[in-house]
């Protein structure tokens, strides 16, 4: 059953139904659902779909080919084979699909400029001198995003500006991730969604009949299983020095965030290697640099600032619990690392990945105006601010914190502060005074809003000042059941 991605999809439909010939890159990292997505998208629509192979060109021409011909265009009475790409692009023209648009998929492109760097070239000359101008639309499909962002899409490539248009297709949210496990409790869909995060592929492996326990001990941990190996075949397949990325990865998972200390974790003694490994991470969708929400442009150039994290869930999982553990799992110990190492610690894991769904509720309530101001920015804010210190004359002091949650108002006169706590026991009165410390000296020339969220509720007088103020509280269910 396909889930999701209505947005991908609606892009693609109404790209389908204008007019006009249309040119379609749509691209993102391996395993994301672009291909799924594709094939949902064709069907009921007469299409012609093919998918490139890692090989020689004369092999990839000889494939397209024969796969090209068997859609009876004219050509396939003559021929057995084109001759080269240029005839084959050319004989678009010829499906016979009547009055309906001619669509053309070409899944993972690169493979295909790989053995012949003239293909752009040809597709180039082809669009500007018929396709453009017909009832065409050509979708060139990819995971090389390097390839897609600096080569296939930069200014000096041949298919420059000729794009109708461009989709960079990114992993589910977590509404949409839940849907794989509908069964399950609020505070379950939190934490399966920490173990696998929004890719496709890894929430399907999941059996949404067992339990959170039974499906990470049989579906991810057990040798042989799709996920066991997932983590180093993508690598395999898309680094080199994976012993390395390995140990750069694991720094990220465990809590390294600076590039000092990545660096320093994975015995790197030059940091600008380290940066160079992060910075190709990064262009996998692994790892992303993170600033706090307020910080300029000009400091976000600064390659020493900023901080890094997995944005792949299931990566920061496997390296926390996988990887540490491997030669336990290699001997099938699986129950044993699940019950001493796993177990333990999952509750605590899911804190992190917690925030991440509470950012997206709450920019799902600015989407439905469920605010109390728009704002124009949010995100994590970072920095040194003032904090409760009871043992200081002033009951407050200056320390580095963080902000789970700022969004910040277009004239920066408003500000919404919210607090996440994944957490066993309610959010507490006094935990909420630690939040309103922060960032007291803009409260001078501010309108300040608190928002918390909570898995465990709130204790009776935080409900209470609730009440009585403009405080929010958002518990768990409200939270993850927002969107049903």
């Amino acid at each position: 059953m396909f889930i999701g991605r209505e947005a991908e999809l609606t892009f693609l439909e109404e790209k389908y139904t204008e007019t006009k010939g249309q040119l379609i890159v749509l691209y993102g990292r391996r395993r994301v659902g672009k291909t799924e997505t594709l094939k949902e998208f064709c069907k009921g629509k007469p299409h012609f779909f093919y998918s490139c192979t890692q090989s020689t060109d004369r092999v990839q021409l000889n494939r397209f080919s024969k796969q090209l011909l068997k859609e009876n265009i004219p050509a396939s009475q003559y021929i057995s084979a084109f001759e080269d790409w240029e005839a084959a692009f050319h004989s678009f023209s010829d499906l016979p699909y009547g009055n309906q648009k001619k669509l053309v998929i070409i899944d993972e492109f690169s493979y295909m400029c790989r053995g012949n760097s003239s293909i752009p070239s040809i597709l180039q000359n082809l669009w500007d001198s018929e396709f453009k101008d017909s009832n065409i639309m050509i979708v060139l499909c990819g995971s090389a995003m390097s390839f897609i962002e600096n080569e296939l899409l930069a200014e000096k490539n041949p298919l420059y500006g000729r794009a109708t248009g461009i989709y960079k297709m990114k992993e589910m949210g977590f509404y949409d991730a839940t849907r794989f496990f509908p069964g399950y409790s609020a505070r379950d869909k939190v934490i399966a969604y920490a173990v696998l995060g929004g890719i496709p592929h890894y929430l399907s492996q999941w059996d949404p009949e067992l339990s959170i326990d039974e499906n990470i001990q049989k579906y991810v941990l057990t040798k042989g299983c799709a996920l066991y190996s997932e983590v180093e075949f993508l690598l395999h397949q898309e680094l080199r020095e994976t012993p390395i990325y390995n140990a750069v990865i694991e720094a990220v998972a465990l809590g390294s965030t600076r590039l000092n200390e990545i660096s320093q974790k994975s015995l790197i003694e030059d940091t600008s290697k380290t940066s160079v490994y992060l910075k190709n991470l990064i262009e996998l969708g692994i790892v992303e640099r993170e600033f706090s929400v307020d910080r300029k442009l000009k400091e976000k150039a600064n390659s020493n600032r900023g901080t890094y994290r997995l944005t792949d869930h299931f990566f920061r999982f496997w390296y926390t619990f996988g990887f540490a553990n491997i030669s336990d799992l290699e001997d099938g110990d699986v129950s044993g690392v699940y019950e001493y190492a796993v177990k333990p610690a999952l509750h605590e894991f899911a804190a992190l990945p917690f925030e991440e769904v509470c950012r997206i509720f709450v920019k799902e309530l600015q989407r439905d105006n469920a605010l109390p101001f728009r704002y124009s920015k949010m995100g994590r804010w970072m920095g040194r601010t003032t904090v409760r210190n009871p043992a200081a004359e002033t009951g407050v002091s200056v320390a580095e914190t963080e902000i789970d949650i700022l969004a910040i108002g277009r004239d920066e006169k408003e500000y919404l502060v919210g607090e996440c706590k994944f957490k066993g026991h309610p959010f507490t009165y006094s935990e909420y005074l630690d939040t309103a410390a922060k960032l007291a000296p803009l409260k001078e020339t501010a309108k300040f809003t608190y928002a918390l969220f909570s898995e465990s509720g709130f204790d009776e007088q935080l409900t209470a000042e609730a009440r009585n103020s403009g405080l929010l509280l958002y518990p768990l269910e409200a939270i993850v059941n927002y969107k049903k």
